[in-house]
């Protein structure tokens, strides 16, 4: 990967990051700075989606993988999504969707799991000793 890329994806995600953890730190001060109403269960959301954007692309500089990088991203967003639901509940919203976005989150974890799994006996297999060529 070149420089270039690397750069842009370094700034990209810290871009990304650094407003996401404001957003869900402190959403009143960045609905000020964006000119957004202070709906703090909104804020808290646009937050841990930029903090999941931001962890894909970081992770895109490890992980040369689209589908590790996206189950990764989709299961840690989707589970921390679970949790401001969880301690946003009074803000309203269901009792439930907290453990009906964690189970989604399962899923994209055991995708991620077997993917994983995929992409380890690949590199197994390559890794190998070379096969003998069969005599002609």
């Amino acid at each position: 990967m070149n420089k270039l890329i690397k750069a842009a994806l370094v700034l990209a995600a810290t871009s990304m990051l650094a407003t996401g953890v404001w957003a869900r730190a402190d959403p009143a001060s960045f609905a000020v700075w964006a000119g957004w109403p202070n709906h703090v269960h909104f804020l808290h959301d646009a937050g841990v989606f930029q903090i999941g954007i931001g962890l894909m692309l970081l992770c895109a500089l490890r992980c040369r993988d689209v589908v590790a990088v996206v189950l990764a991203g989709f299961t840690f967003t989707n589970t921390f999504h679970a949790y401001n639901h969880a301690v946003d509940l009074g803000l309203g919203g269901n009792a439930s969707d907290p453990w009906v976005l964690l189970l989604v989150s399962l899923v994209g974890a055991a995708g991620l799991v077997a993917r994983l799994r995929v992409l380890r006996h690949r590199g197994r297999r390559r890794a190998g000793p070379p096969k003998k060529e069969p005599y002609a």
